[in-house]
């Protein structure tokens, strides 16, 4: 700026402090195997109006007549009041209702829901005019074979006599009479819902989703297909968990997931990766390559095998490795596809743990931090689990490194935060991810220097630039000590940068981390003693 004439001046110059951001933690990338495409059941939803409850003493959870109930739309009152804290829920083979609170003993509770089914039964098709034969239904699309019978006016028609069948290009089924019935009469009928195709994404193809609903569109719904509903009670339980991003794909074969993580590498945001149901050593081999080798940056979420032996570590197919964890055993929840296709059976199934795991990182990430160990959480979704583990037969489980799902008290929790490394140091899952986070966001708050004069004034930045980002991270919790100097260091100067690496290029940070560890074993240590009289 030219200084022509007397006066104050006041200009702007480059901060010295180039502030560096926590790198996100909780992005999740899922890869399942299954085929280009599947059967999806079709779940009709039933109106349930106004169920009568009469309301008692010291609760406010009351089992419903029928299950399972769809939980998006549903109204509750009490006392011709709306309860808009009230909650709905599948629970194992019944459903409930839980009210904001405690009525008053002999309210008037009355419930409005939807109730899946796979059959239709009694629907109302139309009324006859004596020259019409055929007619829409309400159901799409519909099995027509045998799984259907009609009646005008009450009176059986034979299902020779009857047409079913589903238009696909209008996308509607239709019910054909080969006499048509009289003028005034009503007509109905009962038939089956058909299971209709889905055809996925092309293989190898990566989609971000940000809701179960984004990935339904994608991937589809719950199926009968085993791989593509172990992904997509994954997903489910992702973000039921807490979980908000995650990036999809599938292969058609295990063998292919070595060249499916090629194609994951590229997206920098990713930090967790999990392969529901995947237990081949080979294939976990490739992804704790991916998560050390190719990015350096991701942790690894690995299942047991479904059915291991709990009293045999052997059985569980372990790899040593301080970028992943292992957690056994599998959880039971409700899947719609299975009570589709067993109307008269409860709908559960056990899955792989590795989704709702996932979720459960992402929620700790947020509300407490990434140096919180993702244990002694709830596993929202589970209803029960494949094998209860009692604390004798986790004591051998846990020092192999396999975190097991126990139930507390019918609360199904997670009870395990060690990663697959035999070393002390890497232990717990915590540690070694909050030293991915670390390292990650020091990699990319520093891209700044690249190419920077190689001098004092440089690295005298560099230090200060890293101690304030550690700083932040030791007052959040995430550095053991009680002073700065405690917890860690920053050295970046003469003695680090010697003139030979200096003129090879070089700038050499050291940097010393001291991360908290978590409260494994917990112990009070009681002794009888006798006060002096």
């Amino acid at each position: 700026m030219p200084y022509s004439s007397p006066g104050i001046y006041v200009e702007e110059i480059p901060s010295l402090i180039q502030p560096i951001a926590g790198v996100g933690t909780t992005t999740a990338a899922f890869i399942g195997v299954f085929p280009d495409t599947f059967k999806i059941p079709t779940i009709p939803l039933i109106n349930i109006e106004n169920e009568e409850i009469t309301g008692g003493k010291d609760t406010k959870t009351y089992k419903l007549k029928y299950f399972p109930v769809a939980q998006s739309s549903f109204e509750i009152k009490v006392n011709d009041q709306i309860d808009q804290g009230a909650k709905l829920s599948n629970n194992g083979s019944d459903s409930s209702v839980t009210l904001s609170a405690v009525p008053q003993e002999g309210a008037k509770i009355s419930i409005t829901y939807f109730l899946y089914a796979t059959k239709v039964s009694n629907e109302l098709i139309g009324q006859g005019d004596g020259v019409i034969t055929e007619f829409q239904l309400k159901g799409y699309p519909v099995r027509d074979q045998d799984h259907f019978s009609f009646k005008v006016d009450g009176v059986p028609i034979k299902n020779e006599d009857v047409t079913l069948k589903n238009d696909d290009q209008k996308k509607l089924a239709l019910v054909k009479f080969k006499t048509a019935p009289p003028k005034g009469q009503t007509v109905t009928g009962d038939y089956a819902i058909q299971f209709p195709d889905f055809i996925s994404v092309t293989e190898k193809e990566v989609k971000l989703c940000t809701s179960f609903t984004e990935f339904k569109k994608f991937f589809g719904d719950f199926s009968i297909d085993p791989g593509q509903q172990q992904l997509a009670h994954a997903v489910y339980g992702f973000f039921n968990n807490g979980g908000t991003r995650c990036y999809v794909t599938r292969v058609k074969d295990k063998k292919d997931i070595k060249d499916v993580l090629t194609e994951l590498e590229v997206i920098d945001e990713i930090s967790l990766v999990v392969a529901p149901g995947i237990t081949d050593p080979s294939a976990r081999n490739n992804i704790i390559d991916h998560c050390k080798e190719k990015t350096g940056d991701r942790f690894a979420i690995f299942d047991s095998e479904e059915n291991a032996d709990a009293n045999n570590a052997a059985s569980f197919n372990l790899v040593e490795s301080d970028y992943a964890a292992l957690y056994f055993p599998w959880i039971q929840v409700f899947d719609p596809a299975t009570k589709a296709k067993n109307p008269n059976g409860n709908g559960l199934i056990f899955v792989p743990p590795s989704g709702h795991i996932a979720g459960i990182y992402a929620r700790v990430d947020a509300q407490r931090g990434i140096h919180k160990a993702p244990a002694n959480e709830v596993v929202s979704g589970a209803v029960g689990v494949e094998k209860a583990i009692s604390k004798n037969q986790q004591d051998g489980l846990n020092s192999k490194g396999i975190n097991c799902i126990r139930v507390f008290n019918s609360t199904i929790k997670v009870w395990g935060a060690r990663t697959l490394s035999k070393s002390n140091e890497l232990r717990y899952i915590n540690v070694r991810r909050t030293l991915l986070f670390l390292r990650e966001s020091i990699d990319e708050g520093t891209q700044w220097a690249v190419f920077e004069p190689n001098n004092p004034a440089l690295w005298q930045k560099i230090k200060r630039n890293v101690s304030d980002f550690l700083l932040v991270q030791w007052r959040a919790g995430a550095l053991f000590g009680n002073t700065e100097r405690e917890a860690f260091y920053v050295k970046c100067d003469a003695e680090t940068n010697p003139p030979t690496e200096v003129a090879l290029g070089k700038v050499i940070a050291e940097v010393g981390v001291s991360i908290v560890r978590p409260a494994e074993f917990v112990i009070f240590r009681i002794s009888q003693t006798t006060l002096p009289s």
